[in-house]
Order: structure tokens, then C-alpha cells, then sequence
């Protein structure tokens, strides 16, 4: 079976997290530069096959998207351009980076890894692909 890759979007940096092959459980995989965000997924797309993206939707809690939105739009249309037929979904984002921060607090042994961005990053993006998958 195809992975599906997590995407917790940032207009520095972008945390990724992908499937296991059965499509059940998400794992922190990278954060990486969002100006390097389509060369990325190009070559993770030839070595893992992805089906889905599921991509965070910025939402505060007045149902209100932020203004990153636009940028994520762009970010989706060169995606369809560049690798139509993979399927995107978006999820919910509201509280990842919260519940993210928690995980690292809890799980985490040393405070320079809990305190780096980046850990936190791909954490959400773990979060967001595992929602999406528990509800498919």
C-alpha cells in the first residue's frame, strides 16, 4: 500500500510526518525549510510512493483561517500541478502544537530536544496525519 505523508505547514519551516505502508500509524519524519518543501516531496514521492497528503488547516477558535491559509493554497496548486495524482486532504490543526509541546514534555528525556522547533514541528505533523487516519 501507498503512504500517506502529514504536513504541518510553516512559512520557515514545515514539519512532515508519514504512514506506515498499511496506512494506520503516523511518525514524525522531518522538518525541513518551506523553500525546499516541493523538492522535497518530489523525491520522497519516488522513493515512498505517496497516495495522500493531508495537510493541516490553520482554524482559531472562531472558525477563522489565518492568514498562512493563502500561502498553503499556493503550496496546494503547485502540488496538483506537479504531482496530480496524489489525493489531498486538509484536517483540523487547531491545538497540535499544544498537544505536540505536551508529547515532547512527557516523552522526552533531555530539554534541548524538547525545546527545539523543529522536533516540535514534525510532532504536529504527526498529530495531523494520525487524525486523518483514525477517521478513514
Amino acid at each position: 500500500m501507498k503512504r500517506a505523508l502529514g504536513i504541518d505547514y510553516g512559512l520557515k519551516r514545515t514539519g512532515l510526518a508519514i504512514s506506515d505502508p498499511l496506512g494506520i500509524i503516523a511518525s514524525p519524519l522531518e522538518t525541513i525549510e518551506t523553500k525546499n518543501l516541493m523538492n522535497y516531496l518530489l523525491d520522497l514521492n519516488k522513493k515512498e510512493k505517496i497516495s495522500i497528503i493531508v495537510i493541516g488547516l490553520p482554524l482559531n477558535l472562531k472558525n477563522k483561517l489565518f492568514d498562512i491559509e493563502e500561502n498553503i493554497k499556493e503550496f496546494i496548486q503547485k502540488v496538483k500541478t506537479q504531482l496530480p495524482e496524489i489525493q489531498i486532504e486538509r484536517v483540523d490543526e487547531r491545538f497540535t502544537s499544544k498537544i505536540a509541546r505536551n508529547y515532547l514534555n512527557i516523552y522526552s528525556v533531555k530539554q534541548k530536544i524538547r525545546r527545539k522547533k523543529e522536533n516540535l514541528d514534525k510532532v504536529s505533523a504527526s498529530l495531523i496525519l494520525q487524525s486523518y487516519l483514525e477517521r478513514k
